[in-house]
């Protein structure tokens, strides 16, 4: 077992600890650390969840059960057994284990870590696993600091964070190392998790006597959102602050789990993962209409605090790139929730957000206008530029008609019906092609009536 240079440090719900790994049992196991710390996995065994990498013949299993860790990549939300993970490596591993928060530290501690571990490997052969987490703070600099050594084998970098690390960590650090993604934990993994705190003597509940109402038990699981420090943390405040009966036990409620855990956090970076990925499903739920997915995803983010004028933004979009011309009143009713939205304000602009996504999802469907403007830009793009035929251009100038311009244009309302046949564009050239949904259909047919003429 090796030993570790600096203490664990993290701020979470309201505690603040930093326990030594290697401390002796005795100790990690003080009340004074939060239950969470307490009931930290030390072995694989203990280890619950995340089978789909440490199951009976994974790789990652495999290799620490080997002690043959390369460098790696712990990514995955909060609560999911990252850090924990890269703890029960350390406590199996037969090398030193060198711990780094990349929100304190700087380029110098990371050179001065690197020396150290070139040195402790001419010194006694032991190699050094060296443990950044929230290794997605570190700038590019920072990162580029660590490949030459990391790419020779030592340190063994354990990098952990809840960032994708594909927009995060700069290329070259991401393919000397690999990743592996941690999952929320299931209600069934919470479930167990906290039933392991309640009957644990030494570091839980277990020489308290907890009666546990079952259904206390599952909405904990259910509203700790795959986070077990959320579902931790919200038995260790129950029991804490519940009065025992005059038999002495504690009785855990319905309600009691209610006012513990309060409101539960989502997962939900406005400038990463959480938020593209819930705005994207959100926009793909009503291009599918679905309006109760799509109703379902705004709640998400609403309720995580996005800036309802974001939303109301990617609305109008949607109905205009989605729906288009098959319901071209759904512009209109986007446009007027943006703009009531942002006049009243939250919580009453849930409202018309609500309204205007219901109306987009159930609306008839078009992207032909989206994709004609598509087609029309390519073209410009990569093709010859066509010049603007003479009897268009314009002629409210001295000298136009001398040039040409203006000469024989058809003022389409002087006929019949307002149209008139005449050249627009040098080539011909369809880019709008209408379908036969919704108020598009009637585009289309006036459109075909009118090619029919020409």
């Amino acid at each position: 077992m090796g030993s570790i240079k600096h203490p664990f440090t993290r701020h979470m719900w309201g505690f603040l600890f930093m326990p030594d790994l290697f401390e002796s049992q005795k100790k990690i196991t003080e009340k004074k650390y939060p239950l969470a710390v307490r009931m930290r996995p030390r072995t694989l065994k203990e280890f619950i969840g995340q089978e789909h990498i440490l199951g009976e013949g994974k790789l990652l299993k495999r290799a620490i059960d080997a002690d043959r860790v390369a460098s790696l990549i712990l990514y995955g939300p909060p609560g999911t057994g990252k850090t924990t993970l890269a703890h029960v490596i350390a406590n199996v591993t037969k090398a030193y284990f060198h711990e780094i928060n990349a929100v304190v530290s700087n380029v110098q501690e990371l050179k001065d870590a690197i020396k150290q571990s070139k040195e402790r490997e001419k010194a006694s052969g032991k190699k050094t696993i060296l443990f950044i987490d929230e290794i997605h703070r570190f700038n590019k600099a920072q990162q580029d600091v660590l490949m030459p050594d990391v790419e020779s084998g030592n340190p063994v970098l354990i990098g952990a964070t809840t960032h994708n690390p594909f927009f995060s960590l700069v290329s070259p650090l991401i393919s000397r190392s690999i990743i592996f993604e941690l999952k929320k934990l299931s209600k069934e993994n919470i479930t167990q998790i906290l039933k392991n705190a309640l009957e644990d003597k030494e570091r839980g509940f277990g020489n308290i006597e907890v009666r546990m109402d079952e259904k206390a038990l599952v909405f904990l699981a259910e509203a700790s959102d795959g986070d077990a420090r959320i579902g931790l943390n919200a038995l260790e405040v129950g029991v804490l602050t519940t009065k025992p009966g005059k038999d002495r036990a504690i009785d855990f409620t319905l309600k009691v789990a209610e006012e513990s855990i309060q409101k539960k956090a989502v997962v939900y970076d406005r400038d990463e993962d959480g938020h593209y990925d819930t705005i994207s499903a959100f926009i793909k739920s009503m291009r599918g209409s679905d309006p109760d997915a799509a109703l379902y995803w705004l709640a998400k983010m609403l309720y995580a605090g996005e800036d309802p004028r974001f939303i109301a933004r990617r609305i109008v979009i949607c109905a205009s790139e989605d729906v288009g011309n098959a319901d071209p009143q759904a512009l209109v009713v986007a446009n007027a929730a943006m703009q009531v939205s942002e006049f009243v304000g939250m919580p009453e602009a849930r409202i018309p957000l609500a309204q205007a996504v219901c109306y987009i999802a159930c609306a008839p469907k078009s992207n032909a206008a989206y994709l004609g403007i598509e087609k029309a830009i390519k073209d410009v793009e990569e093709s010859r530029t066509l010049e603007v035929p003479k009897h268009l251009k314009d002629a409210n100038y001295r000298g136009a008609e001398k040039l040409g311009h203006g000469v024989d244009y058809k003022y389409a309302h002087d006929y019949k019906d307002h149209y008139v046949d005449q050249e627009y564009i040098p080539e011909k050239r369809i880019y709008y092609a209408p379908t036969d949904i919704g108020y598009e259909k009637k585009i289309k047919e006036y459109l075909d009536k009118l090619r029919k003429t020409t």
